[in-house]
């Protein structure tokens, strides 16, 4: 894990599902094909967190500890845990590697308090927590998920201050379907499929009325998510998006 930028400002980004990394233990005792692990993992998505100067670039997978997961859901022990994947060699993941990634949950959160801690300090903040969502669950020559059900752009707002910061809300979305700021424009639409998870709850528990985290999910359009193939130009279009729309988010923090 590291933190990418000063942290002197309002707005920052996660992408704590873009790992790959597993420590050799780990590694040893998993059985899940690597192809598999890296199509349920949200690869590139620290690149699009990346349009934010202050961000975490967290290197684990999902799969060694789920960092949007409540501690208790937080390592995938069993196939129960982890939509009925087989993961580990015996079946379940023993009490001494469940015990050593928590530690790495624990870190996270360890580190990533005292940083966030000095920004609310300062006032209303924004953490957009950004990942990824298969559409072609069906298989590699099937086709896509509808797109009625599936934005280019799931914002989870579950559990963020509504009355606080709805108006920063619209006008980020706004922003993002806004083809005149010069990219997309973008499909992004609210809560369709995605509401936000822990690293929301989290935020918003620890920093009431002054943490907003917009959980952001991006359709894996930027690559086929079969071969695990990167599509640039599709990615380059997603981050010019995301980019557009931060000075709104920068006004609308500077109005509350």
């Amino acid at each position: 894990m590291a933190f990418v930028g000063d942290w002197s400002g309002q707005l920052v980004a996660t992408s704590v599902h873009a790992g790959h990394e597993l420590r050799p233990e780990i590694a040893e005792a998993m059985v899940l094909d690597e192809a598999e692990r890296f199509r349920e993992e949200d690869p590139f998505t620290d690149r699009l967190a990346a349009v934010v100067p202050d961000h975490v670039v967290t290197r684990r997978s999902r799969f060694e500890a789920d960092l949007n997961r409540p501690r208790r859901e937080a390592v995938y022990r069993t196939p129960d845990d982890c939509w009925g994947l087989e993961v580990w060699r015996g079946g379940e993941l023993s009490d001494e590697l469940f015990e050593g990634s928590l530690a790495t949950y624990d870190a996270f959160y360890d580190a990533l308090a005292p940083r966030l801690d000095a920004v609310a300090e300062r006032g209303p903040f924004v953490l957009l927590d950004v990942h990824s969502y298969n559409h072609r669950r069906d298989g590699a020559d099937a086709p896509p998920a509808p797109a009625e059900e599936n934005p280019e752009v799931n914002v989870g707002t579950g559990s963020l201050d509504h009355d606080l910061f709805g108006p920063l809300v619209e006008r980020f979305m706004g922003d993002l379907r806004d083809a005149s700021l010069g990219c997309g424009p973008l499909d992004a639409r609210e809560n369709v499929a995605f509401e936000g998870r822990n690293l929301a709850w989290w935020v918003h528990d620890r920093y009431p009325r002054v943490g907003c985290v917009l959980a952001l999910e991006f359709k894996k359009t930027f690559m086929d998510e079969w071969s695990g193939e990167l599509h640039p130009d599709r990615l380059r279009s997603a981050q010019l998006g995301l980019e557009a729309a931060l000075p709104g988010l920068h006004e609308e923090l500077g109005r509350l």
